[in-house]
């Protein structure tokens, strides 16, 4: 994971460098925001914030050290060779599938509806639609002021609020009920904010309707059996 995010990122700001291109947007992560274990609950998470590395490996979360590593990556060649660098920092990015097959991200909420899990993790996680993405990478290349990071999130949900969301649109499906941590409470999401990328325009859609469109393209695109009871489900919504 670490090679093509670190060397992989490096090589293209260097090519954008050379190129003499005007402004490079950097797909990032909330992941290389987020993890930091020294951080009160009250602390607003912003585009100020970076994850701990140290913590990142002591976790085994490579993921989130590839992506902290790849944008620290990303804005040392920017300063070093004068690009004109902006960040986009996206959550669990929901929403109609464009390619084929299931990515990490649409997995989080398959495994939800085909029964291979019997229970819901106690966490949390930020949700922002695709289409919302997409437009945060258009709006931030397009507009002169904008500068530095941007994080893209609607908001943060607990799973348990996720699986109540899917129970209520698709009944039909195995959606489970119960808490895989039934002796800790229950966690409570950290506080964000999304307003720097909102100021530039962005009127982000609600994670129901991102939870509902995500699961109406898995049936389209026959990830998911659609029975009669789904099919009125949709007509209805």
């Amino acid at each position: 994971m670490m090679e093509p995010a670190v060397i992989g990122t490096r090589n293209v700001m260097m090519a954008a460098a050379e190129a003499k291109v005007r402004r490079v947007v950097f797909t990032s992560s909330i992941g290389a925001v987020y993890m930091d274990p020294n951080r009160i609950p009250d602390v607003v998470v912003d585009e100020s914030c970076w994850s701990d590395l140290e913590y990142c490996k002591n976790t085994k979360n490579l993921y989130c050290y590839g992506k902290t590593v790849a944008e620290q990556s990303a804005w040392d060649v920017a300063k070093k060779k004068g690009v004109d660098l902006v960040v986009v920092n996206p959550v669990v990015v929901l929403g109609p599938l464009l390619q084929p097959t299931v990515n990490a991200s649409i997995m989080h909420i398959l495994k939800y509806l085909i029964g291979t899990v019997k229970t819901y993790a106690n966490a949390v996680q930020g949700y922002v639609h695709v289409r919302d993405v997409a437009l945060a990478h258009i709006i931030v290349f397009e507009t002169p002021s904008a500068s530095g990071r941007y994080i893209c999130s609607e908001r943060m949900l607990h799973r348990g609020e996720v699986v109540e969301i899917l129970a209520k649109l698709f009944p039909e499906y195995p959606i489970p009920t119960k808490c895989s941590d039934e002796k800790n409470p229950r966690k409570q999401p950290y506080k964000f904010t999304n307003k720097k990328i909102k100021d530039l325009g962005i009127e982000f859609i609600p994670v129901k309707q991102c939870l509902y469109e995500t699961v109406k393209s898995l049936q389209e695109n026959g990830h998911l059996p659609i029975s009669k009871q789904a099919e009125d489900s949709v007509k209805t919504h």
